[in-house]
């Protein structure tokens, strides 16, 4: 089917994108250092869990926030850890705005 072709040239467009590239790149330098890529794991399992807890309950833990966003603070102190979630940013808002599309075009059938 078509539709695959075209599914499988937009992956490899979204390969060759810049943001994903910059995010790789981004990726593959904080794998080098142990120390931010730690604090890196320990910040996105803190985010996970609030969101969990946030989405369980639906109230806001304001302590688990403060934690994250001091963690946050600190992590981009760091260069590296910096242009990661930059990169990570840009590369989540393209796959977001790709899904937007698709979700638009489809939506008289989803809704």
């Amino acid at each position: 089917m078509i539709i695959y072709d075209t599914a499988n040239k937009l992956a490899q467009e979204i390969k060759q994108s810049e943001e994903y590239i910059n995010y790789k790149m981004a990726k593959e330098a904080i794998s080098l250092n142990t120390e931010i890529k730690n604090k890196i794991k320990e910040f996105e399992k803190l985010r996970y869990n609030l969101q969990i807890e946030v989405m369980q309950t639906g109230k806001h833990n304001e302590e688990g926030e403060k934690k994250i966003q001091q963690l946050y603070i600190e992590l981009i102190q760091n260069e590296e850890a910096k242009r990661f979630f930059d990169a990570e940013t840009k590369f989540n808002l393209v796959i977001a705005d790709v899904n937007k599309i698709i979700g638009e075009a489809i939506k008289d059938v989803i809704q």
